[in-house]
């Protein structure tokens, strides 16, 4: 059972679990993804850099597309919809969000996007894993019902319609979160490993793995983003796979570079491999 959503609490000072975890993840992945850069002849400061970017890009994506898909609560309350703090993130939302923002950065940076990918990405898995327990704390994202032995206790007020006679649900959070370390130590290993891989073949994996495991979890899950009756998580992550498999087709089957912002000419004046 969750011991709520509210870490400390001093005078009119909440600090809540959500926005912690959110905080966690972003200052460990920053310093992971700086480790990381100079195996790619990246500067660590740039990835600082890119840091911030990410950030402006990732959360109000985030928020704007779980708000969209549930408009119907947030419809006539503005100040709920960016009461972030509460809970009510979309990854897919972020990742969207993240790209379009790096590679803005990458562009006015002459930098390589998929380099760039390719060194964030395990941090963004190992971020997702983190940050999946603040749905721990917020008593959200379970799943059905189940007598498993680690069910998980929801209160009634957080139950949905439909299973208000239900105590124990499946912890999808928990699922992802030892999903997405699995994924975090199979990118981290092909990184460190294996150096002359591909641009672009570490986020193409990522878009793989991660993909696959959330389609079957979100099938659990009963608050899934809906668009009629398909449930939006697995749609995305379906064609998540797809994008990656067709990337490492063309990187490695037809032994060609990805699309990037910069040409490779530039690339390998700036000594990327």
């Amino acid at each position: 059972m969750s011991p709520g959503p509210i870490f400390l609490k001093l005078g009119p000072l909440t600090i809540r679990w959500y926005g912690l975890l959110i905080a966690i993840a972003l200052m460990t992945g920053v310093s992971l993804s700086q480790w990381l850069a100079p195996r790619r002849k990246l500067d660590r400061d740039a990835i600082a850099d890119a840091s911030i970017w990410l950030v402006l890009g990732a959360l109000p994506a985030a928020r704007i597309y779980y708000v969209l898909f549930n408009w119907p609560a947030y419809a006539g309350h503005p100040d709920r919809m960016i009461a972030i703090w509460e809970g009510g993130i979309a990854i897919h939302g972020a990742i969207l969000g993240g790209l379009l923002a790096l590679a803005t950065f990458a562009r006015i940076n002459r930098l390589s996007l998929w380099q760039l990918i390719d060194t964030i990405t395990p941090s963004l898995i190992l971020g997702q894993a983190i940050g999946r327990w603040g749905n721990f704390f917020n008593s959200e994202a379970f799943g059905r019902p189940t007598d498993l032995p680690w069910k998980l206790f929801i209160p009634s007020d957080r139950r949905p319609l439909g299973y208000e006679g239900f105590e124990y649900f499946h912890p999808t959070f928990l699922y992802e979160s030892l999903w997405n370390l699995g994924v975090f130590g199979l990118l981290l290993t092909l990184f460190l490993r294996k150096p002359n891989l591909k641009p672009g073949a570490i986020g193409c994996l990522y878009a793989i793995t991660y993909s696959l495991g959330r389609v079957w979890i979100e099938g659990l899950r009963t608050d899934s983003l809906m668009l009629g009756p398909l449930r939006m998580a697995q749609m995305v992550s379906l064609t998540g796979v797809a994008i990656g498999i067709l990337g490492l087709f063309w990187l490695y089957g037809r032994r060609r570079s990805l699309p990037d912002v910069v040409s490779p000419k530039h690339e390998a004046a700036n000594g990327s491999d």
